[in-house]
């Protein structure tokens, strides 16, 4: 099992955890409401998890422009 972080904006791989022993207590996933389970994380049918999160680039985009919020796809 593997969990891959993407950004949601930008679709940027952020990262990759490969250890089949991670817990989603572990990696914090416990703390997400179902609202936010559903939105942020994929389980995959080959057993891996995708994670959509906001890189740094994007996150600093949104800040400097918080106008492109109210936009579907602001940084693709």
């Amino acid at each position: 099992m593997a969990v891959n972080y993407i950004c949601r904006h930008c679709k940027t791989e952020i990262g990759t955890i490969r250890d089949s022993h991670v817990s989603e207590l572990q990696l914090g996933f416990h703390s997400l409401t179902l609202e936010e389970r559903s939105d942020i994380i994929a389980y995959n049918p080959n057993g891996d998890v995708t994670v959509t999160i906001i890189c740094d680039y994007c996150r600093e985009a949104l800040e400097a422009n918080p106008e492109l919020a109210l936009v579907a796809n602001p940084l693709q």
